[in-house]
């Protein structure tokens, strides 16, 4: 029996075998929340029900133990999920060594370089039940779609977009590099199957450490053939909301655990702004207002907001280190308000974090240049005053990849898009329509010193029966990170690698 059926079972007598993630007691009562993969619950051994021997058991068990325990399913909407187990008897499958992750909070480096464990705590096995599900929702809406799924390469011949963020390897006698995109082999299959998605891992070189950038990550890439861009903007919009739903209607108890306002994804469930490029850099600059609100007077008046929130907090903070010096206090009060304690000084370090940078935000976003790439941070202040993801069209075709289809109506612009999921997370998907004109793409290729013999076989795509053909790509662990509303995308995938970092 696993913990997620307890809702069938209820008044049954069942057997669950899972790990001590948690345990309290008292003289007569031993509280364990076990977890066995599919969920948590508290189990409850009661000394006169199961007796001495086995109470004193229940009172030696070390967090992380492995347990079978056998009792009544009994409701209770206190607990997460609604129901708790009565034990009648508990047998120990292994007595676990004093484990590393405690209650007090670690830093990130310990708990990085405890990856390994960390994936069992609550939090993490929320976000990566969430992951799974948005994997599901990807594939189910693919397949219900008559895409078919297929699989380019992860080792390349070539560096298609040059090599400085690519990852050279040996292959026998040759050169190689770990693929950065599967867009290209993407192009060849839809021109067999019509409509085609890859899903799979992609490498970037990137000397980076942000919050955002991974070296290792999963992408998502169909690729349609007979497709214009405005069909392709239609299909990426279709998917998102189809994803939104599903894991909305799918993972409200993971949501609850890791404290996601789930109501600020029901608002995304609209029709999707679409912007210019043109358009978006009015807005990021503040010469353009979106429904009466202006970018950068929202950013003053959050500056304003989040110094106000700093002092609210500080004052909590001291209340309770106050409170926990005074005499007289509990044992279990004073745990509890150095609990919220740590908690309140990890609000103020992200508060802090924010205040430091809204004003290099609006400096950015005042000083941009046109015809430039968006940064993060003007990703940030755009998605700002909207709701649901906006998508961004029309972009300088000098910014965009060689093989973006220019605009008939006015060649320097490129028939590109990009996808900003709201709440300050940027960039999610980017796509476009194909160039299909052999000769502007040759033109491109030698524009951006890529090797012509490289790309002979891409070529022969628009020599035998070229045709309209669009696709784009999703990040899956920027997807990951914007639904659970993450900090860090190190969260968002069970082993990350980016700069530095290759263990565990």
């Amino acid at each position: 029996m696993q913990i997620k059926d307890f809702f069938q079972n209820e008044g049954k007598e069942i057997t669950v075998s899972g790990w001590v993630a948690n345990r309290r007691d008292s003289k007569t009562l031993v509280f364990i929340v076990l977890r066995d993969g599919s969920g948590f619950a508290q189990c409850v051994v009661n000394k006169d029900e199961v007796g001495e021997e086995l109470f004193e058991t229940a009172r030696s068990l070390s967090i992380e133990s492995s347990v079978a325990l056998s009792g009544i399913v009994v409701k209770d909407e206190k607990q997460l999920g609604g129901f708790e187990l009565q034990a009648k008897s508990l047998t120990v499958i292994s007595l676990a060594d004093e484990y590393p992750i405690t209650k007090k909070a670690h830093g990130v480096d310990f708990l990085v370089d405890n990856r390994h464990l960390w994936l069992r705590s609550k939090r993490q096995w929320a976000i990566m039940r969430i992951r799974n599900q948005i994997i599901y929702a990807i594939h189910n809406f693919f397949q219900k779609q008559d895409f078919v799924q297929m699989d380019a390469p992860i080792f390349t011949g070539n560096a298609c977009e040059g090599t400085s963020d690519l990852f050279e390897t040996e292959y026998f006698d040759r050169t190689a590099y770990l693929t950065q995109s599967g867009q290209l082999y993407g192009e060849a299959m839809a021109m067999a199957m019509g409509k085609i998605y890859t899903f799979g891992p992609t490498f970037r070189a990137e000397k980076s450490k942000t919050r955002r950038h991974l070296t290792e990550f999963w992408m998502i890439e169909p690729e349609m053939a007979f497709y214009d861009n405005d069909q392709n903007m239609d299909l990426i919009e279709e998917m998102l909301l189809s994803i939104l739903g599903d894991v909305l209607k799918n993972c409200k108890n993971e949501f609850e655990v890791i404290g996601r306002d789930t109501g600020a994804l029901e608002k995304a469930m609209q029709k999707f702004t679409r912007l210019t490029y043109a358009e978006a850099v009015a807005v990021l600059k503040g010469e353009k207002d979106v429904n009466g609100a202006n970018a950068i007077t929202t950013l003053e008046n959050d500056l304003e907001e989040i110094q106000a929130k700093i002092t609210l907090v500080k004052e909590e903070i001291t209340e309770r280190e106050e409170k926990i010096a005074g005499p007289g206090i509990k044992k279990g009060e004073r745990n509890f308000n150095q609990n919220k304690i740590d908690q309140l000084k990890n609000e103020v370090k992200d508060l802090e974090e924010k205040e430091r940078n809204i004003p290099g935000w609006i400096k950015s976003a005042i000083n941009f240049e046109f015809g430039t790439d968006f940064g993060g941070s003007d990703e940030t202040v755009l998605t700002r005053l909207f709701e649901a993801p906006i998508m961004i069209y029309n972009w300088p075709h000098k910014i965009k990849a060689f093989y973006m289809k220019r605009d008939e109506k006015d060649p320097e612009l490129s028939k590109g898009v990009d996808v900003l999921a709201p709440e300050g997370y940027g960039e999610i998907v980017g796509g476009g329509e194909r160039e299909t004109d052999k000769e502007l793409l040759i033109e491109k290729i030698k524009e951006h010193k890529l090797p012509m013999d490289a790309f002979e076989w891409y070529l022969d795509l628009r020599r035998y029966g070229a045709v309209p053909h669009a696709g784009f790509g999703l990040g899956l662990e920027r997807l990951v990170v914007w639904i659970c509303k993450l900090h860090h995308v190190r969260e968002s995938i069970p082993f990350p690698r980016w700069y530095g970092r290759l263990l565990p």
